[in-house]
């Protein structure tokens, strides 16, 4: 094989090994060959986009049934740059370089505009994506590529992100007691970042003939959008109780903190094919009687990079099952500029792709 060798990396900038809105990515393109060859052009490209994907299935099962299944699916392009390192420099169309190992810098900068973050499901994802192109005369193309993660800035302009939240529900007993239970929760604002703490207020009357006990849970609701259809996913991410309202009490005020989990990936509300959200539900346990619930949204801020975390408060019980990964394959939109030279390559890790093409 002429070019042992074939890969893209770039340099991280800080230790989360995130990017954001309006930063630079230096990398570089490196090809290892035993000996002279000919290229015709040698291109980088960088790309952000979402895709959605999943099957229903249509109809009753069974023998002399109808039955279909139908595929749904959806993609967004935010950007894709191309730029040539290297393009026909001679006068038959071909570049040479001589044997040995060959770096190839590049530079572009990620656009200060509304682009979703990384994101990644067995049903969509938000990927943004570096990759070179080897070509070569009467030879299939070389491909390497490697994944960005991108966290998109905190967008502090969405309608009544510092605003107090507020809802209510009564209900009265019939069946099996009497009187009634009314239910007031209040939190001081809908918008907190990784780690910061929440604090819930619940107003609660009870003049019925049974105990309540107030009960608070954070879940996580994704929703995936393709061709006029919605498919939805749900995952609570922790849980919180209180002491019992005993019956005919009449009120008594409650009031829970709630940290915010630091790991807990921000919402997502600027793709139009997937969305992340947050609810906060609390709900009063009544024995033998439905429980009257009240849901508020909560929008989870990213960080901001080099700031210090909020101190997060024990107490909480977490779901075995919120168990979030790194969200590393999310296509992100970048226009391509030159700007300084990279750094020094010792100043932060590399993060080399896997080689990825056919000899």
């Amino acid at each position: 094989m002429t070019i042992k060798n074939f890969l893209i990396e770039y340099d991280s900038i800080n230790s989360s090994n995130t990017f954001t809105n309006g930063d630079v990515i230096n990398g570089r393109i490196i090809v290892e060959n035993s000996k002279e060859v000919k290229i015709q052009s040698l291109v980088f490209i960088a790309k952000g986009k979402a895709r959605v994907s999943w099957h229903e299935h249509h109809g009753h099962h069974g023998q002399h049934q109808n039955h279909r299944k139908s595929h749904y699916w959806a993609d967004e392009k935010y950007y894709e740059v191309k730029h040539h390192i290297l393009r026909e420099a001679r006068q038959d169309g071909t570049e040479i370089i001589g044997p040995g190992r060959h770096v190839f810098p590049f530079t572009f900068r990620i656009p200060d505009k509304r682009i979703p973050s990384s994101f990644k499901s067995p049903i969509g994802k938000i990927v943004h994506k570096l990759t070179a192109e080897l070509h070569q005369s009467m030879k299939l193309t070389k491909t390497a590529k490697v994944h960005f993660d991108f966290v998109s800035k905190a967008d502090m302009d969405i309608p009544n992100l510092l605003d107090p939240q507020y809802g209510c529900k009564d209900k009265n007993f019939k069946v099996f007691g009497s009187g009634s239970v009314s239910l007031d929760v209040h939190t001081n604002k809908m918008g907190y970042r990784q780690g910061e703490t929440l604090q819930v207020t619940a107003e609660i009357k009870n003049n019925a003939s049974r105990s309540v006990k107030p009960k608070f849970e954070l879940y996580e609701k994704i929703s995936f959008f393709a061709q006029g259809r919605r498919r939805l996913s749900t995952n609570k991410i922790l849980k919180e109780k209180a002491e019992a309202v005993e019956a005919s009490s009449g009120s008594k005020t409650v009031t829970k903190t709630i940290t915010i989990p630091r790991e807990l990936p921000a919402s997502i509300l600027n793709c139009s094919i997937i969305k992340r959200e947050y609810r906060l539900k609390v709900i009063l346990d009544i024995k033998y009687a439905q429980d009257p619930e009240i849901k508020l949204p909560i929008i989870v801020l990213p960080k901001i990079s080099g700031e210090k975390q909020p101190t997060a408060n024990a107490g909480f019980e977490s779901f075995g099952g919120a168990n979030y990964p790194a969200w590393s394959n999310t296509p992100q939109q970048a226009a391509h500029a030159f700007v300084d030279p990279p750094p020094p390559y010792g100043a932060y890790p590399m993060y080399p792709s896997r080689p990825d093409y056919k000899s």
